[in-house]
């Protein structure tokens, strides 16, 4: 049976970080939450969960270069490796996204994702494949820009997991106007970002809170997916998961 790893162990001036930056996020909730639903009633969109995602990962110290260009409405396939990747994808594409639906058991977390129109996937309940795969394609038609991690959790950053397929029948086939981009989250110092093994969620939130060094990300937004390579979701994730591999040899 795995066990959990030890807590990190943080010091004085990390404490004070932590407790600073957690201030900072509380106080952009405060101001972000009311103008949401000010905009969601003039039927506005989500530009203030939008702004909020992205202090977030300001205030966490993240620093983005983002290299390429986003294409507008649509579906992102990016490698997965923190929670981070959230607030920088939703700061340059504005994206909406697929989650599991795990998130759902925290109250606060579950409001915050429905804030910016998550989609919560039982990825482990293949009996229900089918209606997931609607509401991937429902998404996409009423979100914009919609990410999907299709490793299905986070990785170390330095190579890639096995993409899973599944969800990518929502693309076959290819909604009008939608475009499938790969998305490659580069992070200078992944080793001590990445999210992985049995190291509890919370534990990483107070690492990554406590750093002292800015946290720099490189986001490249690969050309979107054509021709052959959207013939079936096999192809498609076996194309997107050869794309971001060769970006990250690079």
């Amino acid at each position: 049976m795995a066990h959990a790893l030890p807590a990190p162990r943080i010091r004085p001036l990390g404490w004070a970080l932590i407790v600073f930056r957690l201030l900072l996020m509380i106080l952009m909730l405060v101001l972000c939450a009311p103008l949401h639903l000010l905009w969601k009633l003039v039927g506005a969109g989500r530009w203030w969960p939008r702004v909020f995602l992205a202090a977030i990962g300001m205030i966490a110290g993240l620093h983005i270069r983002i290299e390429g260009q986003p294409r507008r409405g649509a579906l992102l396939l990016a490698n997965h490796v923190s929670w981070l990747d959230i607030p920088a994808l939703a700061h340059a594409t504005g994206s909406a996204f697929v989650a599991h639906d795990g998130l759902t058991a925290f109250p606060v977390l579950k409001w915050l994702c429905e804030m910016n129109e998550t989609v919560f996937i039982a990825r482990h309940s293949r009996t229900s494949i089918a209606d997931q795969v609607e509401q991937v394609r429902l998404a996409m038609d009423s979100r914009g820009s919609l990410t999907l991690f299709p490793e299905g959790t986070t990785s170390d950053g330095t190579g890639l997991l096995p993409f899973k397929s599944s969800l990518l029948s929502a693309l076959v086939p290819l909604p009008a106007g939608v475009a499938v981009q790969p998305v490659l989250l580069a992070y200078e110092d992944a080793a001590r970002i990445a999210w992985v093994g049995e190291e509890h969620g919370l534990d990483n939130f107070k690492r990554i809170l406590a750093r002292l060094r800015p946290i720099r990300l490189t986001m490249v937004f690969l050309e979107p997916l054509s021709g052959e390579a959207l013939t079936d979701r096999k192809t498609i994730s076996a194309t997107a998961r050869s794309e971001i591999a060769s970006a990250m040899a690079r």
